[in-house]
């Protein structure tokens, strides 16, 4: 029998992890390199500490834009060197084009220098996380209590999203289910059997998500309560769920809604919300002004491709419920929807081939600075849904209006985690992170989010 439980790292101590060790190894090999090659465009010393502060900053901003402290990417070996040779090249170019914060322009051979000392000190440091703290050394492993007809969506809920989560088995808490189906790929553990079996495996946590309150018997109550003495943790299905997905799990609070409320104080915060839409104004002055730009490109892409009106207006459901008119240009053919309204899917038919090119590349969304300027938009917020579609998910998901307690965004928290909805399963998904943003509304979750926006760009991953 195991007396200590395995080491584990929570998602957060692991992208903290990752944030302060690749800043560690590339200044511990510029260091390296310029002791050995004499390099002295990156001297590390108390008269230009600032220099080392700009390139952690920049490493750090960069990585979060091209995936770095994504999990998944982080734990695959061939997705990650993806991630280093752009955030390598990037943050290289970026440090050299900022003189006045960092060491003055070198040569071409301290510049090749530089970058393959910053390239190999993140590459030498993701390869050991990959094969070391990435492998099952640390896995988090757990057990659910739960009914047996939700095994198989509750583990792959929480496994998909955590590489390094792995449920063992399951207990059955719904009494009267007698069958014998089981799902294959965890263990079923009998009530009188749990303690031991906790104990024997090194579980990190037990997590309860039986709805069924009878399903808790008094012998099962006792061995917790005996886990839970033991200094094993035991924890609430929805709040693992949130903590893991960041997505409020909507399907299994039913319309408990004082369970998630009050939602995140800075709906209410007057200073939070004076500095956003500061932010917003200039970004919209900024944004429209890129627009411009692009006018007359997208305007001959538009007569050749798209043959209609080069702006397109739709009513949109905004804060409170109130409907106000969207404008972005046209990437659709003339009377797309004369038949009526329908969700727009992956590969839409009606979607014209200069259209696809103006939706991956989020162009198509320039003219909403309009919307944000005039206070219809915010630049971050639950994307905003036509009012037939409202009704119509409305029906099905008493939660799904919740979304209009806030502005509808530019981009927003679904957007930037989860591909194009084009049904009510998809819709369900984008709603759980729209609910988990108003939970959390803060200043940090924003900046994360346009970081992320800027990912889904570059990779053109727009819709």
């Amino acid at each position: 029998m195991n007396k200590y439980k395995d080491i584990h790292f929570e998602i957060s101590e692991r992208k903290v992890l990752l944030r302060i060790f690749d800043v560690v190894f590339v200044l511990f090999f510029l260091y390296l390199v310029g002791i050995i090659f004499r390099f002295n465009y990156f001297i590390i010393s108390t008269s230009n500490f600032y220099w080392t502060i700009v390139l952690g900053l920049y490493l750090n901003f960069i990585g979060s834009v091209f995936e770095m402290y994504n999990l998944q990417v982080a734990s695959n070996q061939f997705q990650v060197i993806k991630s280093i040779i752009l955030t390598s090249s990037t943050t290289v170019l970026l440090y050299l084009l900022t003189p006045v914060f960092t060491p003055i322009l070198p040569n071409r051979l301290q510049i090749l220098i530089f970058f393959l000392a910053v390239f190999v000190a993140l590459f030498t440091w993701r390869i050991i996380y990959v094969r070391f703290f990435a492998s099952n050394r640390f896995l988090k492993k757990v057990i659910l209590i739960c009914d047996k007809e939700q095994v198989k969506e509750l583990v792959n809920g929480l496994e998909s999203v955590d590489p390094h989560y792995r449920v063992l088995g399951y207990v059955n808490s719904d009494s009267s289910d007698e069958s014998k189906i089981s799902f294959v790929k965890v263990k079923n553990i009998a009530v009188d059997d749990l303690e031991k079996f906790v104990k024997e495996n090194s579980i990190s946590e037990v997590v309860i998500a039986s709805q069924k309150t009878d399903g808790i018997t008094v012998n099962l109550y006792n061995q917790l309560i005996h886990l839970l003495e033991s200094g094993f943790i035991i924890r609430e299905y929805t709040q693992v769920y949130e903590n893991i997905t960041q997505r409020i799990p909507v399907q299994y609070v039913s319309r408990d809604f004082y369970r998630y409320f009050p939602f995140s104080r800075s709906n209410q915060n007057h200073l939070y919300l004076i500095v956003v839409r500061f932010l917003e104004v200039i970004l919209s002055l900024v944004g429209l002004a890129i627009g411009l730009v692009l006018v007359p490109l997208v305007f001959a892409g538009n007569l050749m491709g798209n043959k209609g009106k080069l702006f397109y207006t739709q009513e949109r459901v905004g804060k409170n419920g109130k409907v106000f008119n969207i404008v972005k240009f046209r990437t659709m053919i003339k009377n797309a929807e004369k038949a009526g309204a329908v969700f727009a899917t992956t590969n839409d038919s009606r979607v014209t081939p200069f259209g696809k090119i103006l939706r991956k590349s989020r162009i198509d969304e320039f003219p909403q600075f309009y919307n944000i300027l005039k206070g219809d938009m915010a630049v971050i917020g639950p994307r905003p849904e036509r009012p037939v579609f409202v009704n119509e998910i409305a029906e099905v998901m008493p939660f799904y209006e919740t979304r209009h307690v806030i502005k509808p965004g530019l981009t927003g928290w679904a957007q930037v985690n989860y591909s194009y909805g084009a049904t009510i399963e998809d819709s369900l998904i984008k709603l759980q992170y729209d609910l988990y943003y108003i939970k959390h509304r803060n200043l940090f979750l924003d900046f994360n989010i346009i970081f992320k926006t800027f990912s889904t760009v570059l990779f053109y991953r727009g819709q």
